[in-house]
């Protein structure tokens, strides 16, 4: 099956999707400030420049894009049928990217949270949120139980 689109529409459309300030960041972000979170956006000195960086819980959030994420076993990364072999080593330079970001970012002792745009559906929406509130508020006693051992 060919693209319905042309060649021009088609890269038109590509081009036009944005990198930062997508609708599922608006959301996590909108969601983590109206509970009390404060964090940086695309901070430009760590590895990958996450989303949103939370200094306080020593953590980051990637909102990433099922499709050009490679979100395995999601009903939202398909690969195109034009020009297939470009975008599958496309997407599987991201791929490999992300983890070697993240992999630097736990070295330097971060922690790294990946929302995925499939889990901001309005579906699940609610659930992915609260349990993001929860893993944070985790980290954050986690952590301050280490600082009050090693302070001790």
């Amino acid at each position: 099956m060919s693209d319905r689109l042309t060649k021009e529409q088609r890269h038109k459309n590509m081009s036009a999707i944005r990198g930062k300030n997508t609708m599922p960041e608006l959301l996590v972000r909108k969601y983590l400030f109206s509970r009390g979170f404060r964090y940086r956006l695309n901070h430009p000195c760590l590895p990958g420049h996450p989303d949103l960086v939370l200094r306080k819980y020593r953590t980051v959030i990637f909102v990433n894009g099922c499709f050009w994420h490679g979100h395995n076993g999601c009903k939202y990364f398909v690969l195109p049928k034009t020009n297939s072999e470009f975008w599958r080593n496309k997407i599987l330079r991201n791929k490999e990217r992300d983890i070697k970001e993240q992999k630097e970012l736990a070295s330097m002792g971060w922690h790294c949270i990946t929302v995925w745009e499939c889990q901001l559906k309005p579906s699940l929406r609610e659930q992915t949120l609260k349990s993001l509130e929860y893993t944070l508020n985790h980290i954050f006693l986690s952590d301050k139980s280490i600082r009050q051992c090693k302070n001790q």
